[in-house]
């Protein structure tokens, strides 16, 4: 598995949101991209799948911009990376039918991919965007 610069930047721009947003403060795409070395346009359509899965919040207007949708601690690194990657599975014949030529009742690694696969949800479902937030504080 391999996390796509998609699922890398939805992070950067979730966290810096959460660094940079709160009680009632917004941030433009504008500054998020300058900040974390992004274009503008591809931060754009980042936003709009963080938007669509309800972890970011956008409000129109002169005084407008984005926030989180959620408070940063409850928001994970799982359901950042699936809004933008969409499952996060090793191989595909763990999430849907595949032509590879083995049996999957019979495959040897199969369930060790499972298992991998396992670990890494679990591990990106335990961290949260706050739990960043905090680590990033603790290395300045």
């Amino acid at each position: 598995m391999k996390i796509s610069t998609k699922g890398i930047y939805a992070l950067e721009i979730i966290t810096d949101l959460a660094m940079h947003t709160g009680d009632g403060a917004l941030e433009s795409i504008g500054s998020i991209a300058r900040r974390r070395g992004l274009s503008v346009k591809y931060s754009e359509r980042l936003i709009k799948e963080l938007k669509e899965q309800g972890l970011v919040v956008s409000i129109r207007g002169a005084h407008g911009g984005y926030c989180l949708g959620r408070d940063a601690g409850e928001i994970t690194v799982r359901e950042v990376l699936q809004a933008e990657e969409g499952e996060l599975a090793p191989v595909e014949c763990l999430t849907k039918e595949t032509d590879c030529g083995i049996d999957c009742n019979t495959c040897a690694t199969r369930e060790i991919w499972s298992q991998i696969w396992q670990i890494i949800l679990d591990t990106a479902q335990e961290v949260t965007i706050g739990d960043i937030i905090e680590k990033s504080k603790n290395l300045r």
